[in-house]
C-alpha cells in the first residue's frame, strides 16, 4: 500500500539538501524531467541542424530562382535578336543536356518530384541515396538552368523539391545522430522547396501532406513546419515580400447561373485536359509507340535533339510564347497588360511534352500553371457575356482546374494559386473548381502523375541496389 505524500513526516533535517522532504525531492525530480530535455545540448543541436538544413534548402532554391530569371532573359535576348537561331540553339542544347544527364548525372532527369517521392517510398537507405544527395541537387540546378537557357519549356519548382529533400535528407546520416525519421525529413524538405520556390508557405505544407504523404500517414509536422518556416524566412530575407504572380483583385461569385458557369467550365475542362495530359505523360514515360519509340531508345541524344528542334519550331510559330516557364506571359495576362491567344494552351502543352520526352532535367509545375491560364482564356471566350474585367478570374480558375487535375492534388492546387495571386476572395470558387477537376481527372487517369512516374524509377533503383549489394557480398566472400 502506497503512503500518501501528506502523511510522510518532514523529519529532523528537512531543511538540509541531503535530507530534503520526500515531497520536495519528488517535485524537484519531476521539474528536472520537464526542464532538462528542453535545455539539453543534444536537443538544441538537433534543432539547429534542422534550421541549418532548411536555410540551406531555401538559399539554394532562391539562388536557383534568380539564376532562372537570368537564363530566361538571356535566351529571350538571343531570340529577339535572331529568332531563327532557335533552330540551332534548342537542338544542340537538348542533345547536350540529355547526354550530360545520362552520362554523368543519372537521377537528375525529369521533374524532381517523382525522385523525391521514390526516395520517400524506398526502404533501403542506399536506394534513397540514388535520388537525394547534395551533388545531385547542385547538378539538377545547373542542368535545369541550361534547359531554360536553350528555351526548353520547363520549370524550376519540381527541381526545387528535389533540392529541398536532398538538403534535409543529409540529416539522416549517422554522423548527425537521430534527428528525425528519414521519410519525415524528405517530406519536410519537399515542402520547403515548394515554399521557397513560390513564396507560398501554406502551399509548401499542403504539398508535403497531400502529395508527398499521399499513401502514408503524415507524422513529421514539427519537422515540416521548421523547414517551411525557415526556408520562407530565407526567401523574405533575400527577395523580400512578394507574390509570384502579383496581386490579382479579380473576383467572381458562385451565384446561379451567371457566376457558376466559369467555375463549372474550369472544373470540367480542367479535369478533362489535365487528366488527359497526365495520362499522356505517364504513357510517354513507359515508351513511345512505333518508330519514334525505337529511335528514342536506340539514340536518346539524337531524339532529344529532335525534340529541341520541335520546340524551336513551336517557338517560331508562336512568336516565342512557349519558351521557358510561361511565368512572364501568365503574369502579364493576370495584370491585364496582355491577353493570351486561344492556341496558347495547346502549343504550351506540346512544348512541355517535348521537354519531358527528351528526358532533360526540368519541372512541369510552373508550365502547367501557364497551360491553365491558356485554358482560362478559352473559357472566357466561350462565355462572352461575362464582364471583361473578370478575365483575370477566368485565368485563375483555369490554372487551378488544370493543376488540380494534372497532379490530382486539389488542396495544394487552390492553396498555391491563392497564395501566388494574393486573392483570398476567390477561395470558394477555387475550391469548387479544384474539387470538380480532381473528380473528373480520377476517371480519366487512374493514378496520380508524380506517383506513376516515381514507381518505375524506384523499381530501377532497387534493382541497381540489389546488384550492387550482391557484388559487394561476392567480394567479401572471395576475401
Amino acid at each position: 500500500m502506497t503512503t500518501p505524500l501528506s502523511d510522510i513526516p518532514p523529519g529532523p533535517d528537512a531543511t538540509t539538501p541531503g535530507n530534503a522532504h520526500p515531497r520536495r525531492r519528488l517535485h524537484a525530480r519531476s521539474g528536472q524531467r520537464r526542464i532538462l530535455p528542453w535545455l539539453s545540448p543534444r536537443s538544441w543541436r538537433k534543432r539547429l541542424l534542422l534550421v541549418g538544413a532548411a536555410l540551406l534548402a531555401g538559399t539554394i532554391s532562391i539562388l536557383f530562382a534568380i539564376g532562372a530569371d537570368h537564363a530566361i532573359a538571356i535566351h529571350h535576348g538571343l531570340i529577339a535578336a535572331a529568332p531563327w537561331a532557335a533552330l540551332f540553339i534548342a537542338p544542340a542544347g537538348f542533345a547536350a543536356l540529355a547526354w550530360l544527364t545520362a552520362r554523368f548525372f543519372p537521377g537528375t532527369e525529369g521533374s524532381g518530384i517523382p525522385q523525391a517521392i521514390a526516395a520517400l517510398l524506398a526502404e533501403n537507405p542506399g536506394v534513397r541515396g540514388q535520388f537525394l544527395s547534395l551533388r545531385l541537387a547542385i547538378s539538377k540546378v545547373f542542368l535545369t538552368l541550361g534547359g531554360l537557357l536553350v528555351g526548353a519549356s520547363i520549370g524550376r519548382e519540381g527541381p526545387s523539391v528535389q533540392v529541398g529533400a536532398s538538403a534535409m535528407h543529409m540529416l539522416a546520416g549517422h554522423r548527425f545522430g537521430h534527428i528525425a525519421a528519414s521519410r519525415d525529413l524528405i517530406a519536410a524538405g519537399a515542402g520547403a522547396g515548394i515554399a521557397a520556390a513560390f513564396n507560398t508557405p501554406l502551399g509548401g505544407i499542403m504539398f508535403a501532406i497531400e502529395e508527398m504523404c499521399r499513401y502514408r500517414a503524415f507524422r513529421g509536422n514539427s519537422t515540416t513546419l521548421i523547414a517551411v518556416i525557415f526556408a520562407g524566412l530565407m526567401s523574405l530575407a533575400i527577395l523580400g515580400s512578394y507574390t509570384y504572380f502579383g496581386r490579382t483583385a479579380a473576383g467572381i461569385g458562385l451565384d446561379w447561373p451567371g457566376g457558376a458557369w466559369p467555375v463549372l467550365a474550369a472544373g470540367v475542362f480542367g479535369g478533362l485536359f489535365g487528366g488527359g495530359f497526365a495520362r499522356l505523360l505517364i504513357a510517354s514515360s513507359r515508351g513511345l509507340p512505333g518508330a519514334a519509340g525505337k529511335f528514342s531508345q536506340r539514340r536518346p541524344v539524337a531524339f532529344a535533339a529532335a525534340c529541341g528542334f520541335g520546340t524551336a519550331l513551336l517557338g517560331l510559330a508562336s512568336g516565342g510564347l512557349i519558351y521557358g516557364t510561361g511565368y512572364a506571359e501568365t503574369r502579364a495576362a493576370l495584370e491585364g497588360s496582355a491577353r493570351l491567344p486561344l492556341y496558347f494552351m495547346l502549343i504550351k502543352m506540346a512544348a512541355i511534352w517535348l521537354a519531358f520526352a527528351a528526358r532533360i532535367p526540368g519541372g512541369m509545375f510552373a508550365p502547367a500553371l501557364a497551360v491553365g491560364a491558356g485554358l482560362g482564356t478559352i473559357i472566357a471566350t466561350l462565355l462572352p457575356e461575362m464582364p471583361a474585367e473578370d478575365y483575370a478570374a477566368f485565368l485563375v480558375l483555369g490554372m487551378v482546374g488544370f493543376l488540380a487535375a494534372m497532379t490530382q492534388s486539389p488542396i495544394t492546387a487552390f492553396v498555391i494559386v491563392m497564395e501566388m495571386t494574393d486573392n483570398h476572395q476567390m477561395l470558394l470558387p477555387l475550391m469548387a473548381a479544384a474539387a470538380m477537376a480532381y473528380g473528373i481527372s480520377r476517371s480519366v487517369c487512374r493514378m496520380p502523375l508524380y506517383h506513376a512516374l516515381a514507381m518505375p524509377a524506384l523499381y530501377r533503383a532497387e534493382r541497381k541496389q540489389r546488384a550492387r549489394d550482391a557484388a559487394m557480398a561476392g567480394d567479401h566472400a572471395i576475401r
